[in-house]
């Protein structure tokens, strides 16, 4: 049987009144889970905070850019390559190998010049796949095998985790070797609204009124948050099965202290979860969410409770898969007693990290 190793993360985290992801109208985005309404925060929006923490606080250099843009991008690099090409003649250069790699861009509009060279849609590119196009353009490439070979091989850490969709060609697709769930409360929500009102400073001394008015929506939530990472496959995306643990190690980082910024300095909800739990398993990932499908109800805090059922439901969960090949814990989330040979609970987060590389590298390796 072909070796598999899946790390699960599950995170609790309490978040005060806030809005940090919106829908269309601007309330907080919610889901309908086990008969109520819960608080919701888009995979899509977690996903942008960790790859933003990957670009403010790794040394990882090797990252994607996902734009519009890319024949711009690729021109700057043409640039810097040789910088007796000038701008026009780097961009036309730049559109060519983009074209003939199989991205299409728009139809040049005088009527609309400021989306000529733009793609038609969006594409994730690697930094070290946008040099190595740069310098195909620069020695006039133009085999289409050879440069999607270029824009497939060497992945960003990113793009490998987080997968990337070609919609002009598939063959340009990448499998993403990590899901993140939507996290949702452990509990029911109701929306509340925070009536403001804004002062004009030059105001007469006479006029008591205010000068804008306006309503914000809020909620407030014990967020049970969920990520899995399929090590095998990114041990496949990157060639290095240390690289691959050293990268899942990011994951977990990013995942854990990343927060989307949405209405971020109108409540500043800048949280860490209050329970981590890692596992490392070899059959498949486990999702503990069935734990909160009935609704935590307590009027002396969410987390405590939910911690439980968090427990809980990863022992209801192991009846019905393999024992886990590592158990990792952090914080409130303890599970002593367990009968888990596998089980290291962990005094703070670093050494969690660390501990998790030790564990994984070897299974990674056997893969």
């Amino acid at each position: 049987m072909k070796n598999r190793t899946y790390v699960d993360i599950n995170l609790l985290q309490s978040v005060p009144a806030s809005n940090i992801n919106r829908d269309d109208t601007g309330s907080p985005k919610t889901a309908q889970y086990g008969g109520v309404t819960r608080s919701r925060v888009s995979s899509q929006a977690w996903k942008k905070a960790m790859r933003q923490y990957f670009i403010d606080h790794l040394e990882e250099k090797n990252l994607g850019t996902r734009t519009l843009e890319l024949v711009g991008f690729v021109a700057d690099k043409i640039q810097k390559l040789d910088d007796s090409i000038t701008h026009t003649e780097a961009m036309d250069k730049a559109e060519k190998v983009v074209n003939k790699a199989g991205l299409k861009t728009n139809t040049k509009s005088k009527k609309h010049p400021e989306n000529d060279y733009k793609l038609k849609a969006l594409f994730f590119v690697g930094n070290e796949q946008a040099d190595k196009l740069a310098q195909a353009a620069v020695d006039g490439v133009d085999d289409k095998k050879e440069l999607q070979a270029i824009l497939n091989d060497n992945p960003a850490l990113d793009i490998s985790l987080f997968g990337r969709m070609a919609a002009d060609d598939p063959t340009l697709n990448e499998d993403a070797s990590a899901q993140v769930a939507h996290a949702i409360s452990t509990h029911a929500v109701n929306t509340e609204y925070d009536f403001f009102t804004a002062t004009d400073d030059f105001s007469s001394k006479d006029n008591a009124g205010a000068g804008m008015l306006g309503t914000m929506e809020y909620n407030s939530s014990t967020l049970y948050r969920y990520a899995n990472v399929a090590g095998h496959e990114l041990v496949k995306q990157l060639g290095d099965p240390k690289k691959a643990a050293k990268s899942i190690a990011l994951f977990i980082e990013a995942f854990v202290k990343s927060m989307p910024t949405g209405k971020s300095n109108s409540y500043a909800n800048e949280t860490l979860p209050s329970a981590i739990l890692v596992t490392i398993r070899d059959d498949r990932p486990v999702n503990l969410v069935n734990g909160f499908e009935k609704p935590v109800s307590s009027d002396d805090g969410y987390l405590d409770a939910s911690l439980e059922r968090l427990n809980g439901e990863f022992e209801k969960a192991n009846q019905f898969v393999d024992a886990p090949k590592f158990v990792l814990t952090l914080g409130d989330s303890n599970l002593e007693g367990k009968n888990l040979e596998s089980l290291e609970a962990m005094s703070n987060f670093n050494d969690l990290l660390s501990k998790f590389v030790e564990e994984v590298t070897p299974l990674l390796s056997e893969d």
